[in-house]
């Protein structure tokens, strides 16, 4: 039978000794271990960066001691727990204050004072809010994830000054927020990185209180985890990770699993409770496979960082950082760090390569004084650096990641990541008062970063960029409201074929647009190149009546920036980013201008402090009745104003083969390469397919091969046939089968549901 709210708080108060433990005992040794891992080992407190972490964390703690005010509806004034982010703040406080306590370094270590402050706000919390008496109310997430971490922290700091009652109420507590039932079905909430999370709470729990069936029960609930899901939440075998069922999630929810998952991995080693399901190797993989090929120069894409992109500077943040890609990248590399203590060679040796080359060419913040990281995040990052493992160069090449409409390019100089939309994937996420103007994010979105330049949209570019002229996107101007589509954002668009395929180096990527709370409709493609990227729109349509854009870039210059920008007739460059030729030519729009805003105007828990930055747009303008229009650009990242003019004068580099509703496609002479993105079946120089496909053909001296996927996902057998003579085939996957190579090839291909790539190759006569 529970304990009552009266018999727990009683309990809570008498000062009775901690239980007689075993030598040995298992769950002392994991609580020890836990301690190891959060609050670290084997640093020196009065060597930087440590000194200056642990003095700064000591005078947080002492400011919130001295401010610290019991009331019945709150711990600290201006801190209500309704909603119940109150409750999960003073948490967060009082573990502050309790790491203060406990870790060398401070000016508060063993300081009585600071830790009867902690017991008074620990005893005050679980006596008025949080405890089994209390009927959740507001986010769930609060209740069931953002507080019992942090209470399970703080008991396991303070287990030894706690007292066995304190610890039974904090049990109690977590038992009754995060029951049993919550890990037995993989439904709901308790999926992808909540799950690990409601993991990881309950484990701890059974640590804490001894219950080795709770410890057994959170090992076990971590299997559906790691296994590759083929819908909805998780990581997918191409690489995606999704999480509320239709974001790409990848830089915040999957850096949560992650690390969470590092953290168990770490905890349950060598014990009883060992992880032992075999396919936890997925998760390993993962950090080559699924995580690293949006990592850039230290930071993490915000394609894959949902309504994560409006937090910026929030009002409440005691440690007063900025949470953009650079953040979330920290936070992913430090998990990988974790993770790689776990990991057999000659994977880890790999993992600290990356994040060697990571964290060195990272010089818009660098890691080493990322205030979110702890320091024993630091000492593990700082035991890679002192590696003699040689940093890894940024590798080239393309990656999809297809089940997220996805896709990451690395060329000569520069990166660029694609956003897109579908009937699998949402135009953007709102939610809690975040991300309301995050509408075309998936609309074709294209950033990109010249080499060695990676402050683009790090520098206030989400409070002050237009909202209406994201690069790359085609867009109705139509005036949206906040949040348009719902609280929870925008519904999935009635689209299919979104995706692409790719030989790892070149890639041809499509996007049938449908627009959001709009009538726009598009085909969009782009064709990835080692020094380029070249963007054909067609079939562009809206009924709206307001004009229709495709921005053709929208670049973040900084507070005053005085990059020259040339206009030539199809051409145009801006100093120390790149160029874009138009050989078509057509009325290239562009505009220099200054614009305001504060991280409050896209987020109510954000500062409303007002920054200015100035901004080069270019957009081609389809009018208000764009009656199938189109448009055809190359973006040139990186290029100097001599290569941009020379490759704008040069009418041999490129050849446009069609562009229209049916097919889009091009060649490229002078890399061998014919890519195409097929609507619907036709045909297209020599290429003729019997549905929609994505194809690339790619010649090498004698011989060739050919790439081909099927984005529209029907798993229909496809057909296609290369005009073109050959000798004989090389090889081809088992998904293929040549029916005949004499007078031309024919090939049929029989695709999964994932649009995955399927190849040929062969020899030419």
């Amino acid at each position: 039978m529970g304990m009552t709210r009266r018999a727990l708080l009683a309990a809570a108060l008498l000062p009775v000794a901690a239980p007689a433990r075993a030598a040995g005992d298992p769950h002392d040794l994991l609580r020890r271990r836990w301690l190891d891992l959060t609050l670290g080992t084997g640093y020196d407190p009065a060597a930087e960066p440590y000194a200056s972490q642990l003095a700064r964390l000591g005078s947080l703690a002492r400011d919130f001691g001295a401010t610290m005010t019991p009331a019945p509806a709150s711990l600290w004034p201006g801190h209500p727990f309704d909603p119940p982010a109150g409750i999960t703040f003073a948490l967060g406080r009082l573990w502050t204050m309790a790491q203060a306590h406990v870790q060398p370094g401070t000016g508060s270590t063993g300081d009585p004072g600071l830790l009867d402050a902690v017991l008074r706000g620990l005893d005050h919390l679980l006596a008025t809010v949080y405890h089994p008496g209390t009927v959740p109310y507001g986010n769930w997430w609060e209740w069931r994830i953002g507080s019992p971490r942090l209470l399970m922290d703080i008991t396991a700091a303070l287990y030894e000054q706690l007292g066995a009652a304190r610890v039974v109420a904090a049990c109690a507590a977590v038992g009754h927020f995060v029951p049993d039932a919550l890990l037995t079905d993989y439904t709901g909430v308790s999926t992808g990185a909540n799950r690990v999370d409601l993991c990881r709470c309950a484990a701890l729990h059974g640590v804490l209180g001894r219950d080795a069936g709770r410890i057994s029960l959170a090992r076990d609930a971590l299997s559906p985890v790691f296994r590759h899901v083929t819908g909805g939440d998780g990581l997918y075998a191409d690489g995606s990770f999704v999480q509320h069922t239709r974001v790409a999630y990848s830089g915040t929810y999957g850096q949560v699993l992650l690390d969470g998952l590092a953290r168990l991995f770490v905890l349950l080693a060598g014990s009883p409770w060992r992880i032992t399901d075999p396919l936890r190797r997925n998760v390993l993989e993962s950090v080559e496979h699924a995580y690293a090929p949006l990592i850039h120069d230290g930071l993490v894409m915000d394609c894959v960082n949902g309504r994560a992109i409006s937090r910026g500077r929030l009002r409440d943040d005691d440690l007063r950082v900025m949470r953009g890609d650079h953040f979330h990248g920290q936070n992913l590399i430090a998990s990988v760090a974790l993770l790689a203590g776990v990991t057999e060679e000659p994977a880890r040796t790999r993992w600290h390569g990356l994040i060697k080359g990571w964290t060195e060419r990272d010089t818009v913040t660098p890691i080493a004084a990322a205030r979110q990281l702890t320091v024993a995040d630091l000492a593990r990052l700082d035991a890679v650096a002192r590696s003699p493992v040689p940093a890894a160069p940024e590798p080239l090449g393309h990656r999809l990641f297809p089940a997220m409409d996805r896709a990451v390019h690395r060329g000569h100089r520069f990166t660029a990541a694609l956003s897109m939309a579908s009937d699998r994937i949402a135009h953007y996420e709102c939610g809690n008062g975040e991300n309301p103007r995050g509408w075309h994010t998936g609309s074709g979105m294209l950033s990109w970063w010249p080499r060695g330049r990676g402050d683009q949209y790090t520098d206030w570019y989400w409070p002050t960029v237009d909202w209406y002229r994201l690069p790359g996107t085609t867009v109705s101007t139509k005036r949206l409201p906040d949040r348009a589509g719902g609280e929870w954002g925008a519904p999935r668009p009635d689209v299919r074929w979104v995706g692409g395929t790719t030989d790892g180096r070149y890639a041809a990527v499509g996007q049938h647009l449908k627009g959001l709370g709009s009538t726009l409709e598009a085909r969009k493609s782009w064709f990835f190149l080692p020094d380029a990227v070249v963007c054909l729109g067609a079939g562009i349509s809206c009924a709206d009546g307001v004009p229709v854009e495709t921005v053709v870039d929208n670049r973040n210059l900084g507070e005053d920036g005085t990059q020259t920008f040339v206009r030539r007739r199809n051409w145009a460059h801006l100093e120390e980013h790149g160029g874009w030729i138009l050989p078509r030519g057509g009325d290239l729009r562009t505009l220099r201008e200054d614009r305001t805003g504060a991280w409050g105007d896209i987020n109510t828990a954000a500062t409303d402090e007002r920054r200015t930055r100035r901004w080069q747009t270019l957009w081609l303008d389809h009018g208000t009745d764009p009656a199938a229009a189109g448009y055809l650009y190359v973006l040139l990242p990186g290029a100097s104003l001599a290569a941009t003019a020379a490759r704008a004068a040069d009418p041999y580099w490129l050849s446009v083969l069609a562009d229209d509703d049916t097919c889009q496609a091009v060649a490229v002479p002078r890399h061998g390469l014919t890519a195409a993105t097929f609507w619907r079946a036709g045909t297209v120089g020599r290429l003729t397919v019997s549905a929609g496909a994505s194809v690339l053909v790619v010649r090498r001296g004698r011989t060739a091969t050919l790439h081909v996927s099927e984005p529209p996902r029907t798993g229909e057998p496809l057909e296609l046939v290369w005009d073109r003579s050959v000798r004989a085939v090389v090889r081809a996957d088992d998904s293929v089968v040549v029916l005949s190579a004499d007078r031309r090839l024919r090939v049929r291909v029989t695709p999964g549901m994932a649009c995955s790539t399927h190849e040929c190759e062969v020899a030419l006569r």
